[in-house]
């Protein structure tokens, strides 16, 4: 497909929100981008590829194959995943089980996961039966996506398109996570999240809107994530600082005065 330089100008203006569309992703060069609709050995090489683009550390195919847990993972949960929606409920949770027992990563069979999908590291990873994962998304360890009901109802969070999970994130309860947002480590969040925003806290709070050029290469600088106790120092610092100034010039026009009664008429 050929862009034109004026399609190129909109998809520059737009890029936040190539994370809402299919698998087009025309902000990336012709070769890279993905397959409309891989088979099976498209799809495994797929997946392959996502753990070279979003893991600087692979080397080497057959390391891929035989060292990551959450490309391990991500596999034998797509067979539970058949074998749940065929019925096989027992069959699809006894080898969910034994995924978790092998990779440290429980992925329940009912749950609904996009494509490539990347679980780093993994060990802790829960997500949960009514959990929606969308594609591009990247998960580090410990994440859990929970549920807060007891109800047989839609009770696990959507996560969107091109979303990053910072290490031991928590998110519960049937909520959106928008876009293309990031998740920062040790977050737990409860509320809608909107695209293209970052969440940090506990509980989470949304401290930043922005977008990212593509949700194919997400941004991985967690050291730049806000920190929202020292912010709060801070801005209660520069306002302690100008309050004493202007006490201080207020006591420098103030006349002298003698004695504790006019002490007290000065402050009253």
């Amino acid at each position: 497909m050929t862009v034109s330089a004026s399609q190129h100008a909109i998809v520059r203006e737009t890029r936040p929100a190539c994370g809402k569309c299919c698998d087009t992703c025309v902000c990336l060069p012709e070769s890279e981008r993905p397959v409309p609709r891989p088979g099976l050995i498209g799809q495994i090489r797929e997946d392959i590829q996502t753990v070279f683009i979003k893991d600087p550390a692979a080397r080497s195919t057959i390391e891929v194959l035989t060292c990551y847990p959450g490309l391990h993972a991500i596999w034998l949960y797509r067979v539970a995943h058949v074998l749940w929606v065929y019925k096989l409920r027992f069959w699809a949770r006894l080898l969910s089980h034994i995924a978790r027992w092998l990779t440290g990563i429980e992925i329940h069979p009912g749950a609904t996961i996009g494509r490539r999908v990347f679980i780093d590291h993994g060990m802790g990873v829960v997500i949960g039966e009514t959990a929606e994962v969308g594609n591009d998304v990247l998960i580090y360890k410990g994440v859990v996506l929970g549920g807060v009901s007891l109800e047989k109802v839609k009770r696990h969070p959507t996560i969107g398109n091109g979303v990053v999970l910072g290490t031991d994130a928590i998110v519960l309860g049937p909520i959106d996570v928008g876009y293309n947002a990031q998740i920062g480590s040790g977050s737990v969040v409860v509320k809608p999240v909107p695209p293209c925003a970052t969440v940090v806290g506990v509980p989470g709070r949304v401290v930043k809107l922005n977008g990212v050029s593509c949700r194919l290469k997400p941004d991985l600088h967690h050291e730049q994530l806000p920190d929202m106790v020292i912010d709060t120092i801070d801005r209660l610092t520069q306002r302690i600082t100008v309050l004493e100034a202007r006490l201080s010039n207020l006591e420098s026009l103030a006349p002298p005065v003698e004695g504790a009664f006019a002490l007290e008429e000065v402050k009253s």
